[in-house]
């Protein structure tokens, strides 16, 4: 898929909660295809401390304004910068890089996105695309409380949402592998998911235990975004891969979580 390097405008920024930024960028002329799973590099300017690039996933494309969107989860000088930005300013991002995750191949597939923290962006808009083919998806989605749970609305307009907090302050108390859905008999065809290594882990075996398909996004380090500085590596039944090129998504038989 070709990649570009372009001068994107801040369309808006809205801060979803405190260290959290919605970027909504776009330009004059269309923007490229992009693919649920694939993602960005970011460049940060202004900062003294960060020299290259952050890699941002796609939370969501709005075909009708023509924007891509990017949740920023400010947790350093860089993501801070990111964060700070003001309608009107000129951002350069890297897109699309990465490979996305595999969408149904009909619209009677039954297909779980379970995301946690941050991780849930970039399953919005995969729901988003399955609910353009017709595919009504189920979103499992936990944080710490219930404050960390963020798009809501959104996610609710696109497919059935379940919810898990670790304090109990939305949804059901835990985490989202012991939500009661994983019990009540309801069968997956698939399942993705995007979120902290543990939680994803935890999916997969839950999957893996009922012969469920599952693809995982990682989120390793990724600094260049195209496979050349091997920040990203990941040792798979392969051998090691760069995360950014051959990921960031990965079926997780290909992952040795479960060896």
């Amino acid at each position: 898929m070709r990649k570009y390097i372009l001068d994107l405008t801040v369309a808006a920024n809205e801060h979803l909660r405190e260290g959290y930024a919605l970027l909504k960028l776009t330009q004059g002329r269309p923007l490229p295809s992009m693919l649920p799973g694939q993602f960005a590099e970011l460049k940060v300017e202004g900062s003294e401390t960060t020299f290259l690039r952050r890699p941002i996933s796609i939370n969501y494309v709005d075909e009708e304004k023509n924007e891509v969107w990017f949740l920023i989860h400010e947790v350093g000088d860089g993501t801070r910068k990111l964060g700070a930005m003001a309608p009107g300013d000129t951002l350069s991002v890297v897109m699309p890089l990465g490979n996305g995750f595999t969408m149904p191949a009909s619209s009677d597939e039954k297909v779980l996105l379970v995301g946690g923290g941050v991780g849930t962006a970039p399953l919005l808009y995969m729901g988003k695309k399955m609910a353009d083919m017709g595919c009504r998806p189920s979103f499992l989605l936990g944080g710490r409380s219930a404050g960390d749970l963020m798009q809501l609305d959104m996610f609710a307009e696109l497919g059935d949402v379940y919810l898990t907090t670790e304090d109990g302050s939305a949804g059901e108390q835990g985490f989202v592998t012991q939500h009661s859905l994983w019990g009540e008999g309801q069968r997956f065809d698939r399942i993705a998911t995007c979120g902290p290594k543990p939680m994803m882990v935890a999916v997969a075996r839950c999957a893996q235990e009922r012969g469920i398909d599952c693809e995982a996004s990682l989120e390793n380090m990724m600094a260049c975004g195209l496979g050349a500085c091997l920040c990203c590596v990941e040792n798979t039944v392969e051998g090691n891969l760069c995360v950014c090129k051959e990921g960031p998504v990965f079926n997780t038989k290909k992952l040795l979580w479960q060896i």
